[in-house]
């Protein structure tokens, strides 16, 4: 296993699987953006519903021209602007549009000693 993966014995971090904080941590910027749909275009095949890793799609309740379902924005959630949801539509009834990134204000570890 790689060492930065392995937490150390008796260590217990909120990093996830990573027990080191990465030296940039500071830097780095979080991505977000906007979904924009074309509605009367989507065939509801739920596709983007599916592989939205921020499960920030779900299926709505009202219908389009063609008589499907498109999805809608869910309220909890945050758009990470990966664009899966736009490579994996057949119908191209999906798109993103990226705002200004956020740059993270936490100080890393390296830097407070």
């Amino acid at each position: 296993m790689c060492p930065i993966l392995a937490k150390p014995p008796g260590q217990e971090g909120t990093l996830g699987e990573y027990w080191r904080e990465p030296l940039d941590a500071a830097e780095h910027k979080i991505p977000n953006g906007t979904i924009n749909l074309i509605k009367d275009r989507c065939k509801s095949c739920e596709f983007c519903i599916e592989f939205c890793p921020q499960d920030f799609l779900e299926l709505s309740d009202e219908f389009n021209a063609k008589g499907y379902h498109p999805p809608r924005i869910t309220e909890n959630g945050n758009c990470i602007a990966c664009r899966l949801c736009e490579l994996i539509c057949p119908e191209f009834a999906i798109f993103i549009t990226e705002d200004e990134m956020l740059t993270t204000t936490n100080k890393s570890s390296h830097e407070q000693h």
